[in-house]
């Protein structure tokens, strides 16, 4: 699959800014060229050689605090598309082959979490636990379940039937056995699409809360954060915005395009794909090879 994304165009394009974004909270808080914490009598400066994006409104340089926080936007994003689909794929999957008890309540938990509103109870579960930003995340997490619940179900329930499935049953496999040999290879694709956009609607919530000032507390820089800041000085900096909300909306269109690209090369589509380039290389080379000059 790997090699089928890469050979679309949109999918390069989606990898190769992700991994820049990847990069950039790797190695950011090394990159930033002054302290991201550190306040000075330079409040509200344009951008210079010494202040590339300028400074806020303590002094702080804002792009070491873009640098430095960019390690929080992608491991919060991250934390909410990994707890989602551990918490939601997992009892999809199982729904199918453990009963009809655990089906149910799972069903019935899973529309539950639909229903709530989700930054109200994000808001009230975070006051009970503590604003942190592996609170907010584990919550936001579980709120996002639901999709994964939905997609690994349904494509578990597209191979239950399936005669290799039904001689694996019959044979006296376990559904352990069942799920890891026949059903997760089915069950991946669309997971994979489901979790590529997730991480980009994880992006989202992470800077919704963190622009609220939710999980994370200040002078921490977030994206978010800095939005948040930037918007009480607009008089002064109207451009101060662009740059973060930039790094937000190019994430989250990259992991958008991963998703369709991932949908684009699997099931029907990629096998139609992975054809017509075969035909093609078989025209290529068994093309006759003209020889000598035509009269």
């Amino acid at each position: 699959m790997v090699r089928r994304v890469l050979s679309l165009t949109s999918g390069r394009i989606a990898v190769v800014i992700l991994v820049l974004v990847a990069l950039l909270a790797v190695c950011g808080p090394w990159l930033a060229p002054q302290d991201p914490l550190a306040t000075s009598d330079n409040t509200l400066a344009s951008a210079s050689g010494a202040h590339w994006l300028g400074t806020d409104y303590l002094g702080r340089d804002v792009f070491s605090r873009l640098l430095d926080g960019s390690r929080i936007s992608v491991l919060g994003s991250l934390e909410v598309a990994l707890t989602a689909l551990v918490v939601g794929a997992v009892p999809g999957i199982l729904s199918v082959y453990s009963g009809r008890v655990f089906e149910w309540l799972t069903l019935r938990l899973a529309d539950t979490l639909v229903a709530l509103p989700f930054m109200l109870f994000a808001i009230a579960v975070i006051a009970l636990l503590g604003n942190g930003i592996t609170q907010a995340m584990l919550v936001t997490g579980a709120l996002v379940s639901p999709l994964f619940y939905r997609v690994s179900r349904a494509a578990t329930l597209a191979v239950a039937r399936s005669p290799y499935v039904e001689a694996a049953i019959v044979s006296g496999a376990s559904v352990g056995w069942i799920v890891r040999r026949h059903v997760w290879v089915k069950v991946l694709p669309p997971i994979a699409v489901a979790l590529a956009q997730t991480i980009g609607v994880g992006f989202v919530i992470v800077s919704s809360l963190t622009f609220l000032g939710i999980g994370v507390q200040p002078p921490a820089p977030t994206w978010g954060g800095l939005l948040a800041s930037d918007l009480g000085y607009l008089s002064h900096q109207p451009w101060a915005p662009v740059a973060p909300a930039l790094l937000i909306m190019v994430t989250v269109w990259a992991c958008n395009l991963l998703a369709d690209a991932i949908r684009d090369v699997s099931g029907e589509a990629g096998r139609a794909l992975v054809n017509r380039r075969k035909a093609r290389a078989r025209t290529g080379t068994s093309a006759p090879v003209p020889v000598g000059g035509s009269r």
